[in-house]
């Protein structure tokens, strides 16, 4: 007897300011999936959200390839909640926490994660720079309050430059986060599991010439950044840093799976921020630490499917 396929919906593209990367991350996944198990419904939900309405009683589980706002924010997991289709990943509250910097960074503080020190900009009350440069010194990093890929954010050396840096960040939140930067190695560490959390592989990220951080080109322009899995960093900063993936995984009420970027500087490890959908293109760092680990690609997404069934 031929087992019954599941019905996938694949979501992929969506209107945020990654929706490029998110086209093609939902494309290299839908090759990735085993046809023989599974059907697989395509769906973008800048223009299907009414398809997949009326879809949904015919769906078994969806895979949300998505980046950024209404993707990654608990928009689309509090519509499929609402529909009773299982998804992979965090659900409404982690996708939300995770997706505000500035709750992230306050739950890191509450459990006890070290963060660098930062402060809360917000656009209503505009005179802030003085305030920044006493308290956290230069150089500092801006950033908007809910965008990824590094979107929106600047590294500020010199005080001249930091209120056109606020304004910046200002274009894409009322409230940005100013922190303290630290220079370091860039490490990220990924979980997976509901319960019992496997923590992968770290990758230390090193972006190429001519790249002063992991940006928005130097994350996805091929050749520009160098990423080295196992990370080249002792056993005891490896653990720490798993440990540390594991702690704000759970601080932030994530589920399923997740990856946290640090930085390494010395002996002194700082947790910058957690993704709840890693990029998910077979060469993206969640998937190259899974293969580390001898979960190939296609595996992987099994996993994926088989903890949102779980929950």
């Amino acid at each position: 007897m031929e087992m019954k396929k599941l019905r996938i919906a694949l979501l992929s593209g969506g209107k945020s300011a990654e929706r490029a990367v998110s086209l093609q991350s939902g494309e290299q996944v839908f090759r990735a999936l085993d046809k023989s198990r599974y059907e697989i419904l395509r769906y973008d939900p800048a223009t299907d959200l009414p398809l997949l309405v009326n879809e949904a009683k015919s769906i078994d589980v969806a895979l949300i390839i998505l980046h950024g706002r209404q993707g990654e924010d608990g928009t689309i997991q509090g519509l499929l909640d609402s529909l009773d289709i299982p998804y992979q990943g965090s659900g409404v509250l982690g996708s939300a926490i995770a997706m505000n910097k500035i709750v992230s960074k306050q739950l890191y503080v509450q459990a006890g994660l070290p963060t660098p020190p930062f402060i809360v900009a917000g656009r209503s009350n505009p005179s802030q720079v003085s305030v920044v440069v006493e308290e956290l010194g230069l150089p500092v990093v801006v950033k908007p309050e809910h965008e990824g890929s590094s979107i929106g954010l600047t590294i500020v050396r010199e005080q001249k430059d930091l209120q056109s840096a606020l304004d910046k960040a200002w274009g894409f939140d009322r409230r940005c986060v100013v922190e303290k930067y630290i220079k370091g190695i860039e490490i990220t560490a990924g979980v997976l599991g509901n319960e019992d959390l496997l923590a992968l592989p770290v990758i230390e990220i090193c972006p190429g010439e001519g790249y002063e951080y992991f940006d928005y080109e130097a994350k996805y322009l091929p050749g520009a950044t160098k990423e080295i899995c196992p990370a080249r960093i002792s056993e005891e900063l490896t653990e720490r840093s798993q440990q540390y993936a594991r702690r704000a995984h759970k601080a932030l009420h994530c589920k399923g799976y997740s990856r946290t970027d640090m930085i390494l500087s010395g002996e002194d490890l700082y947790v910058l921020e957690t993704n709840t959908i890693p990029g998910m293109t077979a060469t993206s760092l969640f998937p190259q630490a899974a293969a580390k680990a001898g979960i190939e690609f296609p595996q992987l997404l099994d996993r994926l499917i088989e903890l949102a069934m779980e929950r």
